[in-house]
């Protein structure tokens, strides 16, 4: 191994989906890949379609050196914020990667701290391929636990809007109130909460 990819094994991209919704966790993925790849497709998760990225998905946990994901849930959400509680799930995502980081490049502004040095670059998830690895991967995973979600709490949708804010999702949730997986600190349900109390007088 030249010494070029040995300092390769030890960059990981990062990127995290699921700041905006407001049910379910916000989910970051990171991701080594081998010296010199590109993968065919590599993008922003946000502009492939769903039967694209799973494709991806697949491709690249089997190419990738290691991969990971680090969850945050909504009820952590509600106690920390969403900024915080995305960059813990970044920092999970890396503390579970097999092979140690010692450097992050991480999509957006932001990188979390830990044993690691970390580059922000806004529009990394379309420009970088490991960090557009992690952010299908973080992607795909995501969606697939909003399905499972759905199957527990099937009024809301969740298998069709993944948690964001549609108009459906709104309309169920001011007819159903929250679930407990809604972000009880995003204003829609907060706005939810109050009419429950209202209506039941508490």
């Amino acid at each position: 191994m030249s010494d070029t990819e040995a300092a390769q094994r030890y960059i990981a991209g990062v990127d995290e989906v699921g700041r905006g919704p407001l049910a379910g966790p916000v989910v970051a993925a990171a991701v080594i890949l081998p010296v010199g790849y590109t993968g065919a497709g590599l993008a922003d998760s946000k502009k492939l379609s769903p039967k694209r990225r799973e494709s991806l998905d697949l491709q690249i946990r089997a190419d990738a050196l290691a991969w990971s994901l680090g969850r945050v849930e909504a009820a952590e959400i509600d106690a920390l914020n969403i900024h915080r509680a995305t960059l813990l799930a970044m920092q999970r995502a890396v503390a579970g990667l097999s092979v140690a980081p010692r450097h992050l490049l991480v999509d957006g502004r932001f990188t979390p701290e830990g044993p690691w040095t970390a580059e922000a670059i806004v529009g990394g998830d379309g420009s970088v391929p490991a960090i557009s690895a992690a952010s299908i991967i973080a992607k795909v995973a995501r969606d697939r636990w909003l399905k499972d979600l759905h199957d527990e709490y099937p009024g809301y949708g969740f298998d069709r809007h993944s948690g964001y804010p549609t108009p459906a999702h709104r309309e169920a949730l001011e007819r159903l109130g929250p679930c407990p997986q809604h972000r009880q600190s995003f204003a829609p349900v907060a706005r939810a909460l109050r009419m429950c109390d209202r209506e039941f007088g508490a």
